[in-house]
């Protein structure tokens, strides 16, 4: 049997399966747009709720911060919650309050409201999936390619985000925001649906194995959940990966990744576009235009991940990004420049890329074991730098009347996410059949001394 068969079959009369990985995978994938499309969606929905209500930009910046912090803080505790209860019934009761909360903000009329609807409950929800869901279905469903369907899931994520704005700038622009907030309500009850009919925790729970294992490999054993309550899993896997350096050079690069990503980019470039004169159903066809171009990229990413070191990878996204980032405010203009499409296909291609490298050395770092819940932190703190970058340029527009200082620091942090990127080890020694090199109590059982050993 061949690796990439070996998924196929199962059960005991060894009858053959479709792939169900990818049927996973996508059901997945669409999971995961669905839960994020609103929050993209804050960039284009801003202004129109601002004339209706007359509220000012640090008012709806302050609620998209909030999301963004909530969406990525919950992110360690969700990937815990994942593991404990399985995807699954995680992801269709967050769908399901995501859809009611979405529909929620249609009648909203004050802005402590909007920070409760938009911040606290849309962010908690969303964060409950989000890229801790698609690292978990890769480390579960495939053994071969992870770092690929990784880029597939964190590229197509993004790029269904930006898409969803045209969409979503047109309808707010001719019909109203509230039916704009409907159509994200209606996209995620869909999903809710696919998922609960599609998706299931493990291979090992229809009798299949994860795509690329042997039968009878350490791959296809099945893993019992964590004994242990989700907080305590987190926290458990949180005290010990923070004795390492690679843990805190993570968190530091994706801190200024979620900063100059969703926090400046997906959040402000619309309201920047339009301070220089552009329209925004215009500077949303931009955005799209990134998403396109970060499926491409992203995907190559993942690719290129299996093959070359996921730090140079890193140091290469993050230098390029920063230096980009000090170009936008000279190409805004009123209509779209020569120099602006240059920047708009070079974001889109370096977008999230950092993703599946990240992804990849938590793997190699932390063990398959505890790498999901540590890719979780890690991504609390893109998220948390995502909510303070959102935060950062609204005060700078409200004081300077220009998003000059935004793009230039954002830049700065880029380029010194660069030199952090580089000072990570190669990898971690002690990795033992995806355990993590120090005990976690309760959660993995006792280790053997060979196990229990340092990082290099």
């Amino acid at each position: 049997m061949t690796q990439a068969h070996a998924v196929e079959t199962g059960g005991p009369g060894g009858r053959a399966y479709p792939r169900r990985a990818w049927i996973v995978a996508a059901v997945t994938l669409g999971a995961l747009v669905a839960a994020a499309a609103f929050r993209s969606s804050t960039g284009v929905l801003i202004e129109p709720i601002e004339k209706e209500f007359g509220w000012s930009r640090a008012t709806t910046a302050g609620a998209v911060s909030l999301n963004l912090v909530l969406y990525g803080l919950i992110a360690p505790f969700a990937a815990a919650l994942l593991e404990r209860f399985g995807p699954r019934r995680v992801v269709t009761v967050s769908l399901a309050i995501v859809g009611a909360a979405s529909a929620a903000t249609t009648v909203m009329t004050a802005p402590w409201q909007l920070w409760v609807l938009w911040g606290v409950v849309i962010g908690l929800s969303t964060g409950s999936m989000a890229l801790v869901l698609g690292a978990i279905i890769a480390n579960r469903w495939f053994t071969e390619r992870r770092g690929l369907i990784t880029g597939i899931f964190s590229g197509a994520n993004a790029t269904g985000q930006l898409l969803f704005l045209p969409a979503i700038a047109a309808t707010a622009t001719h019909a109203g925001w509230r039916w704009a907030a409907g159509i994200v309500a209606t996209l995620a009850i869909l999903a809710m649906a696919l998922v609960w009919g599609l998706i299931r925790d493990r291979p090992q729970d229809i009798g299949l194995i994860p795509y690329g294992a042997l039968p009878g490999s350490a791959d296809a054993l099945p893993v019992p959940p964590p004994a242990v309550s989700p907080v305590r899993a987190a926290l458990s896997v949180f005290a010990g990966a923070s004795r390492t350096w690679t843990f805190w050079a993570l968190m530091a690069t994706f801190f200024v990744c979620g900063w100059s990503t969703n926090g400046l980019v997906q959040t402000h470039f619309i309201p920047a576009a339009h301070d220089h004169g552009m329209p925004a159903t215009t500077a949303a066809g931009l955005l799209a235009v990134v998403g396109i171009f970060d499926l491409v990229g992203t995907i190559a990413s993942g690719w290129l991940t299996d093959r070359i070191d996921p730090r140079l990878l890193l140091v290469a996204y993050y230098g390029l990004r920063g230096l980009s980032l000090f170009t936008v405010n000279h190409f805004l203009a009123p209509g779209v420049e020569p120099g602006l499409w240059v920047f708009i296909i070079f974001y889109g291609l370096d977008w999230v890329a950092t993703v599946p490298p990240t992804v990849a050395l938590c793997r190699s770092h932390f063990g398959l074991t505890d790498s999901g819940i540590v890719f979780g932190w890690t991504y609390a703190a893109h998220m948390v730098g995502a909510g303070l970058g959102a935060s950062f340029a609204g005060w700078v527009r409200t004081v300077d009347g220009t998003y000059r200082t935004a793009w230039a620091s954002a830049g700065v942090l880029c380029l010194i996410a660069a030199v952090v990127a580089f000072t990570i080890p190669r990898r971690a020694a002690g990795i033992v059949a995806g355990v993590s090199p120090w005990h976690t109590p309760g959660q993995h059982g006792e280790l053997d001394d060979a196990e229990e050993m340092t990082f290099t």
